[in-house]
């Protein structure tokens, strides 16, 4: 029921219809709402070791894990060691956790499980994303990173970076329920960068973007047996219809860099964060070959699907905003006694 609901907002989210009017008449709702919970949170945290927040101001992914996958390996080379706080989101689990790379997606949640397992960095997660800082903040680390949280205003960062889809934009540029924007864009003036999924062609005039570019890095196996290169798995798969699944804020972008690649794809397109079950795939043939995100991998595995392949990939940042983004790093932590 929840995709289903997901599925219908976003139809009048990213349209160029007018939304109906009882979602319309629900904005200032939602607005004085925000407004009051920014305007009386309590418990300022400010954490001694320096924090980088990535978040956005829509509802959905936008390409927020890739960054933050490409923050702490930019961290790495700069000879720092990071950890990374998430609330899990969509987890079964309250409890405030360490991630382990070999953990249940259902007790971490989907992207924290593969943060750890791409980065071998520390991963928190809590239910209070606060509580996952403070954790990590006692961890002795150079450099403290949030899976999201820009609208935690008791959470103060030191640099933040809100991604936006390029290729979704900001919708139809209203507030939740009539849209898709957790709070006002001029948010996007108040943050250290704002880093696009893609292009972003229709960005409002006079601000300033970087744009990340997916780069796919091989194709592997679920069972973990096979990491084959992009160029050797397509030519061996390119006149073959492949079924692409993909439950992740748009799904359209995975199933299009599919098709980029040469591939022939059936689309299986399910909610963001979807908890997937063998029904899921039971109208794919036996046999048949599937592609799915990294993402959608480390929850499928315990499914034994056979023939099944995920996409590794990597976000490329451009490098002016690498050497902003060190140059940032490195200014935080001089300031720090």
């Amino acid at each position: 029921m929840r995709e289903v609901i997901e599925n219908w907002l976003l139809g009048h989210w990213y349209c160029d219809r007018r939304p109906p009017f009882y979602l319309r008449l629900l904005e200032p709702v939602y607005r004085f709402g925000f407004e009051h919970s920014q305007k009386n949170q309590s418990d300022l945290f400010h954490p001694a070791t320096p924090l980088i927040v990535v978040g956005n101001i829509t509802a959905g992914g936008t390409g927020k894990t890739p960054l933050v996958i490409a923050l702490c390996k930019m961290a790495g080379r700069m000879g720092l060691k990071a950890g990374i706080a998430s609330t899990g989101y969509g987890r079964q689990s309250r409890e405030t956790l360490i991630v382990q790379v070999d953990a249940d997606p259902l007790a971490c949640g989907d992207e924290p499980l593969l943060m750890a397992q791409r980065t071998g960095f520390p991963v928190v997660v809590a239910s209070k994303r606060v509580d996952a800082v403070r954790l990590l903040d006692d961890m002795h680390l150079d450099l403290l990173i949030s899976d999201d949280g820009l609208q935690q205003a008791n959470l103060l960062n030191d640099i933040g970076i809100c991604v936006v889809d390029g290729s979704r934009g900001l919708g139809n540029g209203r507030l939740i329920p009539a849209g898709p924007l957790r709070e006002s864009s001029e948010r996007l003036n108040q943050v250290d960068f704002v880093v696009t999924n893609g292009e972003w062609p229709d960005r409002p005039a006079g601000l300033e973007t970087h744009s990340m570019q997916i780069q796919p890095r091989e194709f592997c196996s679920l069972d973990g047996t096979k990491a084959v290169p992009v160029a050797q798995f397509i030519k061996e798969h390119a006149r073959s219809v492949v079924h692409a699944v993909a439950g992740i804020g748009n799904p359209r972008r995975f199933f299009d860099l599919l098709n980029s690649l040469g591939l022939i794809t059936e689309n299986h397109g399910f909610g963001d964060h979807h908890d997937y079950r063998l029904d899921d795939f039971g109208a794919i043939g036996s046999g048949s070959l599937i592609i799915m995100t990294e993402k959608d991998a480390v929850k499928c595995r315990s499914l034994k699907l056979q023939n099944a392949y995920y996409l590794s990939i990597d976000a490329d940042l451009p490098d002016e905003l690498e050497q902003k983004l060190t140059d940032k790093i490195r200014a935080v932590i001089r300031e720090r006694p």
